[in-house]
């Protein structure tokens, strides 16, 4: 008997639930599940660390994620725009800023903000080492959303900008006007991809040290684990990271949704 492709498929499919299934039943049944219940989900300790999860490293979270976010989209604007600039020494200028920061890694430049400037040249910034560790995630998400902007700046079409050229609109007017606030709706999604990788980001502010109405989530859960020799709050704290990415993540798929049966 010859099965259709369709019935090869269902089988194959089957074949692949059962499989996940039979995985899923064997590590249920080997697993220590005293040990697990112990070292996670112990209820003193899930008590102990309400309310401040939420009030103190969830707010600094949330808290340093904006200031960064803000502080990125301001500064790519300005390499975006220097990038598009008919000056070459602005493109160079802006590119090599660009390539620079995208290339190293944001632990890197934390470190270097918080620990190698004040070492090297006595300064200090505003908010001592959490304000160097924001003005790092600045520096670094700044260039990354730079190249965003950049494409959406130049995905606005070219006859937009020439009509409005044509009314007497100068070429200042002509981008604050006319292409900028297209270029920022077709960028949204990608941007909101970026303030959720900013929130993971704010975790390796942990490594600059803060006070603990400074802590954020990581920092929280790290110092918790200490304390209480107990895993529970790593948990915890996952699960609080998980509460503000995925309707984050959520509105993206919207966004483009969205986006895709506009452009049609």
């Amino acid at each position: 008997m010859t099965l259709t492709r369709a019935t090869k498929s269902r089988l194959r499919d089957g074949v692949a639930y059962a499989v996940l299934i039979a995985v899923v039943v064997v590590l249920f049944m080997t697993a220590d599940r005293a040990a697990i219940s112990a070292q996670f989900l112990d209820w003193d300790t899930w008590k102990a660390l309400w309310p401040d999860i939420v009030l103190v490293a969830a707010k600094n979270t949330v808290k340093y994620t904006v200031i960064a976010f803000a502080g990125g989209i301001a500064l790519a604007l300005v390499l975006a725009l220097m990038r598009l600039s008919p000056l070459r020494l602005y493109r160079w200028l802006a590119t090599g800023y660009i390539e620079f920061f995208r290339g190293l890694p944001a632990l890197v430049v934390i470190i270097f903000m918080a620990l190698g400037v004040p070492l090297a040249f006595g300064w200090t910034a505003p908010g001592g080492t959490i304000g160097a560790g924001l003005i790092a995630l600045i520096m670094v998400s700044g260039a990354y959303m730079a190249e965003t902007l950049r494409a959406g700046i130049q995905a606005v079409p070219k006859g937009q900008r020439e009509a409005a050229q044509s009314l007497g609109m100068n070429g200042f007017w002509t981008m604050v006007t006319v292409t900028l606030p297209q270029a920022v709706r077709i960028v949204i999604p990608p941007l909101t991809n970026e303030f959720i990788l900013l929130v993971k980001d704010t975790s390796l502010l942990t490594f600059v040290g803060m006070q603990y109405d400074q802590v954020e989530l990581t920092s929280f859960g790290t110092n918790s684990l200490s304390t209480y020799a107990n895993a529970s709050p790593l948990l915890a704290v996952a699960l609080v990271y998980l509460v503000i990415s995925i309707p984050a993540s959520q509105l993206v798929a919207f966004l483009e949704r969205r986006q895709q049966r506009t452009a049609r």
